[in-house]
């Protein structure tokens, strides 16, 4: 059977197989945690809602290696409430819980009226050049994504601006939703704005952390990251997400930071 243009196959029943586009960098065995993390959200989505709401904030907590093989999600209400309510998923690998993600969802009201202190737009994609990652590492997700450069470049080290949208669907047959469009980006952000040498160095995110203003609109979505390590090999990578009318929230990813 040929593989299709997705990041995963859904098999019934919670199940999925990934293809080949969800993996990372590091290695062609592991997936890049960009589309595990969206198909988290896509379970999330799925958890009843009884009034207009929002996931205002999603936690991955990544517990290990998400493997090129079957794999099951699963997603539950954790903490009912009229306004605010904490739901989790679970990402598992046979026995093993490979990624837990947790997101509180809250009501939505008019607050147009007060809106402050975002980001100003980045420039536009069809403004930025393609954007290029660094030789070494491998494709499956990198290809699976288009990216454009707005500042800085993704072969080159320090901080950057660029966007991205998906060559391919997230669920086979499936047009992602918007904050599974965001998600599938979100988790790019220490690789974009990384200055060390990958070659000499591990700077390996241990969980992802976005906080939501609002839906993205449309397939480009933009990242203003930027990589701070302290002395101790801890570091964090931080990121400002925009669509094209401006930001939609921000990401953050701890990392672990240190000499191969």
């Amino acid at each position: 059977m040929p593989e299709p243009a997705a990041f995963f196959r859904p098999l019934g029943e919670g199940r999925y197989l990934p293809t080949g586009h969800t993996s990372g960098p590091w290695s062609p065995d592991a997936q890049h945690f960009g589309p595990p993390s969206a198909l988290l959200v896509r379970e999330l989505e799925g958890v009843p809602a009884d009034r207009e709401s929002l996931l205002a904030r999603v936690t991955v907590e990544i517990l290990g290696p998400a493997p090129l093989r079957e794999l099951v999600v699963r997603a539950r209400l954790e903490r009912p409430g009229r306004s605010v309510e904490l739901l989790v998923a679970e990402l598992v690998d046979g026995e093993r819980v490979v990624a837990r993600a947790s997101a509180w969802r809250l009501a939505t009201s008019d607050s147009g009226a007060v809106v402050a202190n975002l980001a100003p737009p980045m420039p536009a994609p069809g403004d930025a050049k393609a954007a290029r990652w660094p030789e070494s590492w491998h494709g499956g997700y990198l290809d699976a994504m288009e990216w454009r450069a707005v500042s800085g470049d993704l072969d080159q080290p320090g901080p950057a601006r660029v966007w991205a949208r998906q060559r391919v669907s997230l669920v086979d047959g499936e047009e992602p939703s918007p904050l599974q469009r965001l998600f599938a980006v979100a988790d790019s952000g220490n690789g974009a704005s990384n200055f060390l040498d990958p070659a000499q160095w591990w700077f390996i995110n241990s969980e992802l952390t976005v906080h939501v203003l609002r839906q993205p609109s449309g397939e480009w979505i933009g990242l203003d990251a930027t990589t701070r390590v302290g002395p101790l090999g801890v570091g964090t990578a931080t990121s400002v997400l925009h669509d094209l009318g401006g930001q939609v929230a921000t990401g953050a990813q701890a990392l672990l930071v240190r000499p191969r």
